[in-house]
């Protein structure tokens, strides 16, 4: 056990606690903490030259406050040193150590960011969730997103970045980049992402989110005609799955009032389990803040929307009170 500080003693006695202190004791207590920090080991600075690094779990706990406040490398230092519960969640006592610099965090993410790290934290919480029940198989929702990128040319390229495109969306146009996800049918955890530039439609990237046993495929009306592409046709399973997808409201035809609308309870019945695909996205747009990117480039951006959707399947399972731990 810990010793106790005087800071711990004096917001021991308070009434309530706020909702970050208790988002971040529920995140403290669902992620599997000596895994994580088992994958990092491998690729970590051993210390044998220069000055000792700092503890990994350490780290791992300040890069995933800067991911879920979307902070810079030089706010989340700050926000340590001016808020408790971030002290508390990194485990920081003042009395014996500093909270680690902005550079540090720098060097620990471009390590996260090199050895792809983030995309194993994912998998391996995917293969848990798998194996444990939480997620089945046989069903597979499909959707993308559009996450703005800054079009300012104020920059030493004097250029925008040149991997983020722009693309209309109703009668707005959009500069910025597009992360589409696959969610199991059944618990709406987010099952495989791919990022693209903006302009990439959604249908052809379709394919790629698709699970190698999945049967039924639900989709908005963006992905109508995925039954027909190439990639689709040629490939023995995927031309075999059921797509369910959502027609567009003005093909619908009008029925008197006495009729029974069977199409609209159709395309009604297909949104009901499509919409799940929103909740992961809700997660990450609104929890997590992530409506800009934060990096120019994709490799970047796709990095730290792994540790973001690894964060929301395992913040989705806390909040429906269940728990990895027997599955680790």
């Amino acid at each position: 056990m810990k010793q106790q500080t005087f800071s711990d003693i004096e917001y021991s006695s308070r009434k309530r606690k706020t909702k970050r202190e208790e988002f971040l004791e529920i995140m403290d207590e669902i992620i599997p903490w000596d895994e994580w920090v088992s994958v990092i080991v491998p690729y970590y600075p051993s210390g044998k030259r220069g000055r000792p690094p700092k503890g990994i779990e350490k780290m791992l706990r300040m890069y995933l406050l800067q991911v879920w406040f979307n902070l810079s490398d030089e706010g989340t230092e700050d926000a340590i040193y001016d808020s408790y519960a971030m002290r508390k969640f990194v485990g920081i006592n003042f009395l014996e150590e500093d909270a680690p610099d902005a550079t540090t965090l720098l060097k620990f993410r471009r390590l996260l960011e090199q050895h792809g790290i983030n995309k194993l934290f994912f998998e391996a919480i995917n293969h848990v969730m798998v194996e444990s029940g939480h997620m089945l198989k046989g069903g597979t929702v499909v959707d993308a997103t559009i996450i703005n990128a800054s079009p300012s040319t104020k920059n030493a390229e004097k250029q925008r970045d040149p991997q983020m495109h722009q693309t209309k969306k109703g009668n707005e146009w959009r500069f910025g980049m597009k992360c589409h996800i696959g969610v199991d049918a059944f618990s709406g955890l987010v099952h495989t992402m791919e990022v693209t530039s903006a302009n990439v439609h959604d249908v052809s990237v379709a394919a790629k989110l698709i699970r190698e046993d999945d049967e039924v495929v639900y989709g908005d009306s963006g992905y109508l005609g995925i039954d027909k592409r190439e990639e689709v046709v040629s490939d023995e399973h995927l031309s075999s799955i059921d797509y369910r997808i959502n027609r567009r409201p003005t093909s619908l035809q009008k029925v008197t009032e006495n009729s029974v609308d069977w199409d609209r309870m159709i395309e009604h019945a297909k949104s009901s389990v499509r919409c799940k695909v929103e909740h992961p996205f809700h997660i990450v747009k609104c929890l997590f803040g992530y409506k800009k990117v934060a990096y120019r480039g994709l490799v970047k951006n796709e990095n730290r929307l792994y540790a973001l959707f690894t964060s929301a399947n395992l913040y989705a399972l806390a909040s429906r009170g269940r728990s990895l731990a027997a599955a680790w």
